[in-house]
Protein backbone atom coordinates (compact mmCIF):
# COMPACT_ATOMS: atom_id res chain seq x y z
CA UNK A 1 0.00 0.00 0.00
CA UNK A 2 1.43 3.88 -0.44
CA UNK A 3 1.42 5.95 1.42
CA UNK A 4 1.08 9.56 1.21
CA UNK A 5 3.76 12.00 1.54
CA UNK A 6 3.71 14.40 4.90
CA UNK A 7 3.47 17.39 1.91
CA UNK A 8 0.82 16.23 0.23
CA UNK A 9 -1.60 16.67 3.66
CA UNK A 10 -0.57 20.66 3.22
CA UNK A 11 -2.87 19.98 0.02
CA UNK A 12 -5.90 18.03 1.06
CA UNK A 13 -8.55 19.65 3.37
CA UNK A 14 -7.77 19.45 6.59
CA UNK A 15 -6.15 21.12 9.52
CA UNK A 16 -3.07 21.33 7.56
CA UNK A 17 -4.29 22.77 4.49
CA UNK A 18 -6.13 25.84 6.86
CA UNK A 19 -2.26 26.22 8.41
CA UNK A 20 -0.93 26.24 4.76
CA UNK A 21 -3.25 28.89 3.96
CA UNK A 22 -2.12 31.10 6.48
CA UNK A 23 1.44 31.10 5.82
CA UNK A 24 0.31 32.19 2.30
CA UNK A 25 -1.00 34.90 3.94
CA UNK A 26 1.87 36.00 5.73
CA UNK A 27 4.69 35.18 3.17
CA UNK A 28 2.51 37.79 1.00
CA UNK A 29 3.80 40.19 3.34
CA UNK A 30 7.21 39.74 1.15
CA UNK A 31 6.36 37.49 -1.54
CA UNK A 32 3.41 39.06 -3.66
CA UNK A 33 0.59 36.72 -4.90
CA UNK A 34 1.12 34.35 -2.47
CA UNK A 35 -2.41 34.99 -0.80
CA UNK A 36 -4.16 34.89 -3.87
CA UNK A 37 -3.10 31.12 -4.05
CA UNK A 38 -4.58 30.77 0.07
CA UNK A 39 -7.69 32.15 -1.03
CA UNK A 40 -8.03 29.45 -3.88
CA UNK A 41 -7.30 27.01 -1.97
CA UNK A 42 -9.90 28.23 0.95
CA UNK A 43 -12.44 28.54 -1.79
CA UNK A 44 -11.40 24.95 -3.31
CA UNK A 45 -11.67 23.40 -0.11
CA UNK A 46 -14.49 25.43 2.13
CA UNK A 47 -17.03 22.64 2.43
CA UNK A 48 -15.15 19.35 1.94
CA UNK A 49 -14.23 19.13 5.62
CA UNK A 50 -15.53 18.68 9.10
CA UNK A 51 -16.84 21.79 10.83
CA UNK A 52 -13.99 23.53 12.19
CA UNK A 53 -12.30 23.42 9.35
CA UNK A 54 -14.88 25.09 7.33
CA UNK A 55 -14.77 27.60 9.98
CA UNK A 56 -10.90 28.31 9.14
CA UNK A 57 -11.97 28.38 5.15
CA UNK A 58 -14.52 31.01 5.71
CA UNK A 59 -12.45 33.09 8.18
CA UNK A 60 -9.29 33.03 5.87
CA UNK A 61 -11.45 33.73 2.42
CA UNK A 62 -12.96 36.85 4.63
CA UNK A 63 -9.50 37.86 5.72
CA UNK A 64 -8.40 38.16 2.65
CA UNK A 65 -11.44 40.02 0.82
CA UNK A 66 -11.71 42.51 3.81
CA UNK A 67 -7.99 42.73 3.52
CA UNK A 68 -7.45 43.87 -0.04
CA UNK A 69 -10.98 46.40 0.47
CA UNK A 70 -8.44 47.95 3.19
CA UNK A 71 -5.62 48.20 1.81
CA UNK A 72 -7.05 49.84 -1.55
CA UNK A 73 -8.67 52.25 0.86
CA UNK A 74 -4.89 52.74 2.38
CA UNK A 75 -3.43 52.93 -0.73
CA UNK A 76 -5.72 55.75 -2.17
CA UNK A 77 -5.48 57.62 0.75
CA UNK A 78 -1.97 57.47 0.83
CA UNK A 79 -2.41 61.04 -1.36
CA UNK A 80 -3.38 63.03 1.70
CA UNK A 81 -0.73 61.17 3.86
CA UNK A 82 -3.11 59.33 6.71
CA UNK A 83 -2.63 55.97 4.42
CA UNK A 84 1.04 55.13 5.34
CA UNK A 85 -0.58 54.64 8.83
CA UNK A 86 -3.68 52.98 7.65
CA UNK A 87 -1.37 50.36 5.59
CA UNK A 88 0.21 49.54 8.85
CA UNK A 89 -2.80 49.24 10.47
CA UNK A 90 -4.15 46.62 7.77
CA UNK A 91 -0.70 44.74 8.17
CA UNK A 92 -1.29 44.10 11.73
CA UNK A 93 -4.54 43.26 11.39
CA UNK A 94 -3.66 40.72 9.06
CA UNK A 95 -1.02 39.59 10.98
CA UNK A 96 -2.87 38.79 14.11
CA UNK A 97 -5.49 37.61 12.64
CA UNK A 98 -2.90 34.68 10.70
CA UNK A 99 -1.54 34.10 14.19
CA UNK A 100 -4.76 33.45 15.27
CA UNK A 101 -6.20 31.51 13.22
CA UNK A 102 -3.07 29.13 12.99
CA UNK A 103 -3.20 28.90 16.92
CA UNK A 104 -6.61 27.20 16.31
CA UNK A 105 -5.94 25.28 13.71
CA UNK A 106 -3.10 23.60 15.84
CA UNK A 107 -5.23 22.97 18.20
CA UNK A 108 -7.80 21.71 15.56
CA UNK A 109 -10.48 24.33 16.93
CA UNK A 110 -12.80 25.84 15.10
CA UNK A 111 -12.92 30.00 15.02
CA UNK A 112 -15.56 31.20 17.30
CA UNK A 113 -16.28 33.56 15.13
CA UNK A 114 -15.38 33.19 11.30
CA UNK A 115 -17.44 36.17 9.90
CA UNK A 116 -16.00 38.66 12.40
CA UNK A 117 -14.53 42.11 10.73
CA UNK A 118 -11.98 41.92 13.69
CA UNK A 119 -9.73 39.31 15.30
Amino acid sequence: MEQKSDVAGYFEPGGKNATLIYILYLANIIVPFTAIVGVIFAYLNRGQNSSWVDSHYTYQIRTFWIGLLFGIVSALLTVILIGFLLILLVLVWMIVRCIKGMQLAGRNEAVPNPETWLF
